[in-house]
């Protein structure tokens, strides 16, 4: 029998209520908990309204022209998040009885990651038709916010946080290579040496980036200061920058993609490369996973080398067939986002 503390909870829709409530504190604003929740602005209103009549105080108050939570409001969110939690909880335990991977997975990964994560999860998405699935794309710093607020099931990393509690797994190679335009004058020499790659103008990705903290890490290890011309915030401004003439750089194997016209950039040979390196899954230590999360985990680690190499035997493969006889071992490129789940930036 319900506790005489609780019914009124009990009697008046209150998980509906609640995830408005959540949604409108998360976010700051009625209008975006809607879009979010996709329900009209006045609907989230009222759902707000009622739970703060069943709560019997008022939950947000007007500053201006912002809204911010009252005391009351205040602890209701931080219920919520418990409330949701055990929720979660208890599906994940009936999911496990019904012996079958469904349910929401949520994956986090930075931009250079976007192509092969993509594939690899509507990949198991067409395999597993009751998970319904997000890719979140961002920057590793909003990637660690994320992570931090525990905000989806799995997040990919090149370079794990070190300075969180956390639970990393190599999922697949992700070889770092030194890309140059196919004219640049190293294109055509042999065993370059690290210094002579060191002496060209390079093309860097942004603070914060896993590529950048590999590569600068590699030159602290050989004494150098690279000569960085520019930053960049993606992988393709930065291949854009190649083609133009600008510099050389470290980028992953499967940055490449598969568009003809990156036919014309070459990897060089230099000492050490490729260099190894691993996307990792990575979530928080103590973090109970989901049956999904486990499957796809369980998907990643049997089937990403598979599904790399047929990526690259496909309708695409005589575009890349230079690319695939420098280059090894096999890589991803393309854009594919299967209807079974969304994509966000």
């Amino acid at each position: 029998m319900p506790q005489p503390d609780i019914r009124r909870y009990l009697k008046h829709g209150t998980l509906p209520q609640l995830r408005a409530f959540e949604a409108c504190a998360r976010l700051g604003s009625v209008t975006r908990a809607a879009e979010e929740l996709h329900m009209a602005q006045a609907t989230a209103s009222v759902q707000i309204k009622k739970l703060s009549e069943t709560v019997g105080l008022a939950l947000f108050e007007q500053v201006g022209k912002r809204i911010r939570l009252t005391e009351a409001g205040q602890r209701v969110y931080a219920g919520c998040s418990e409330v949701f939690r055990a929720l979660s909880d208890l599906e994940q335990g009936l999911a496990e009885m019904r012996g079958v991977a469904s349910g929401r997975l949520g994956l986090a990964v930075p931009s250079s990651a976007r192509h092969f994560a993509s594939r690899l999860l509507g990949a198991f998405v067409q395999r597993n038709p009751g998970i319904q699935a997000s890719l979140q794309i961002h920057d590793r710093l909003a990637l660690l916010d994320r992570l931090g607020n525990n905000e989806d099931d799995l997040y990919m990393f090149v370079e794990p946080p070190d300075e969180r509690d956390v639970v990393a797994q190599a999922i697949v190679a992700n070889p770092l290579v030194v890309l140059a335009c196919s004219d640049h004058p190293l294109a055509g020499e042999k065993e370059i040496a690290f210094a002579r790659l060191a002496s060209e103008p390079f093309l860097m990705r942004e603070p914060g980036s896993g590529t950048r903290m590999i590569t600068l890490r590699l030159f602290a290890r050989h004494g150098i200061v690279p000569k960085i011309r520019m930053e960049l915030g993606s992988d393709e401004a930065i291949r854009e920058a190649i083609l133009a003439g600008l510099g050389v750089s470290i980028l992953p194997r499967y940055a490449l993609g598969l568009d003809p016209v990156l036919t014309k950039l070459v990897c060089l040979d230099v000492e050490g490369f490729p260099l190894e390196s691993h996307w990792h899954f990575v979530y928080p230590v103590g973090k109970r996973l989901s049956v999904a999360a486990r499957a796809f985990m369980d998907f990643a680690r049997a089937e990403a080398k598979r599904l790399f190499r047929d990526c690259l035997r496909g309708a695409h493969a005589d575009a890349t067939a230079h690319l695939i006889e420098v280059i090894q071992p096999p890589g991803l490129g393309g854009d594919f986002v299967h209807p079974g789940f969304e994509r966000s930036a």
